[in-house]
């Protein structure tokens, strides 16, 4: 087996035909087939379902897949690190935020790097669900990501980049009403505005909810913040998000929560990473991370840290 045959089983997976993946390719759709052919006799399976929707990976096919993408993101990785020598760095960056986290500073992190590497093909994902960066994780396609507390044990190391505070969205009216900082029991009988069950961002409210006794009326689940904060300011209900996840024109409408909800920012990357990972982690460094800054109302010191960095990693935040 080659890495040609598994980046060509890939396109073929993306586009759904030999045709399709061969125009993705740039090569001639006879190549494709015969690569694809010659890897099914090898392995002796059979990798794709014929359908009349077109080319289907079948179930053995799905876990092949798997670790082949992990062993093509591998070489190209290994491709970029030999290069970099030059200034020349090649290859594919993979970058997977937690959604929430790193809205104001992730872009500007991103456009440096690109700046120093113009030559370097990176592609960044949003995910809601803990679970499912996890699982990226282990299967070594993530090569950064950006979380909200530890990291696994001995799989990707931790750096603590700043911790980011929440703020509650309000509708006009209530904004025009509303304190400096407002007490989470003065929402408690409001509609919330929550997001999707198992997404970090519900597991915050969920805990925050939980730790002060307040059991609020859902009104609706959303899967992105910018969605929360809009349908907020349309007096739908309140919702909580990270402050650097508001969106433009809508900070007036937005408050600081007493007692204080914030969340630690961590930047994890494999042991031993290579020069674009390192560099992407300074220029996420020289980005702006803290509390929002309003004042207090004098209530005191409170705060709901949610998911702390683990003070028992092996790999420590640092």
């Amino acid at each position: 087996m080659s890495l040609r045959q598994f980046e060509y089983a890939l396109a073929v997976a993306e586009a759904g035909s030999v045709t399709a993946a061969a125009e993705l390719l740039r090569v001639a759709q006879p190549s494709v087939s015969q690569q694809i052919r010659g890897l099914e006799r090898e392995l002796g399976v059979t990798l794709f379902a014929r359908t009349p929707a077109g080319l289907v990976p079948t179930a053995v096919g799905r876990a092949f897949l798997r670790d082949a993408e992990v062993a093509v993101r591998a070489a190209r990785r290994a491709k970029a690190t030999a290069r970099a020598g030059a200034d020349e760095l090649e290859g594919e960056l993979v970058v997977a935020a937690q959604m929430g986290l790193g809205t104001r500073q992730l872009p500007g992190a991103l456009s440096a790097l690109r700046r120093r590497f113009p030559r370097l093909e990176i592609t960044v994902f949003e995910e809601a669900n803990p679970a499912e960066l996890e699982r990226l994780a282990r299967r070594g396609v993530v090569d950064l990501g950006l979380v909200g507390g530890e990291c696994e044990e001995g799989l990707y190391e931790g750096h603590h980049l700043g911790d980011e505070e929440f703020v509650v969205v309000l509708s006009p009216e209530h904004a025009r009403l509303a304190a400096d900082r407002v007490e989470l029991c003065q929402v408690a009988r409001e509609p919330w505005i929550r997001f999707d069950h198992g997404s970090a961002l519900d597991g915050v409210l969920r805990e925050v909810l939980r730790d002060n006794g307040l059991a609020p009326t859902t009104v609706a689940r959303v899967s992105q913040t910018a969605t929360a904060v809009r349908w907020a300011a349309h007096g739908l209900g309140v919702t909580l998000v990270p402050a650097s996840a508001v969106p433009p024109g809508f900070e007036p409408l937005t408050r600081p929560v007493h007692p204080t909800v914030s969340m630690p920012a961590v930047a994890v990357v494999r042991p031993g990473t290579g020069p674009a990972e390192m560099a992407l982690l300074e220029f996420l460094r020289q980005e702006t991370w803290h509390y929002t800054g309003f004042a207090d109302n004098g209530s005191g010191s409170s705060h709901n840290w949610v998911m702390p960095p683990s003070t028992t990693n092996s790999a420590p935040v640092v």
